[in-house]
């Protein structure tokens, strides 16, 4: 979770409630299960995170460019070489859907050698479900 700040204000009872799922999903009802939460010291130059960030805006209704725009931003202080970011559906209600992609500085998807990190993530909106994918170029190997 990129965005701890609910689990972190409610903590003893988010914190439990989370352990309980936790082991039920694992099946280990008997065994203690100890949860830790850490602070990233660079989130944003995480495509997880950053894709839940771009989730959050399209959910408030911001415009997508203008998310996408903000989050490339973000990653420009994450001393990152280069993001590309795609998003596809139903963008702001349009009745086609369509892809919308927008990249800055080097992203070689084609180069075996080089450091890339990916991420794809579904988001419910009101207008249907939009793909975000994001790729985050590190650095050459």
């Amino acid at each position: 979770m990129g965005f701890p700040k609910l689990l972190i204000e409610d903590k003893p009872r988010k914190l439990e409630e989370l352990q309980m799922n936790v082991q039920k999903e694992l099946n280990c009802m008997n065994r203690k299960l100890n949860i830790a939460i850490t602070r990233i010291g660079n989130p944003y130059g995480h495509p997880n995170i950053l894709a839940e960030f771009i989730a959050r805006q399209l959910k408030n209704r911001v415009s997508f460019r203008k998310a996408m725009k903000k989050a490339i931003e973000l990653t420009e202080q994450a001393d990152t070489k280069g993001i590309q970011i795609q998003i596809a559906g139903h963008i702001d209600g349009k009745e086609i859907a369509h892809v919308e992609w927008i990249r800055e500085g080097r992203v070689p998807l084609q180069t075996i050698g080089v450091k890339i990190e990916y991420c794809s993530y579904r988001v419910r909106t009101i207008y249907g479900v939009l793909g975000i994918k994001i790729w985050i170029f590190i650095d050459e190997e």
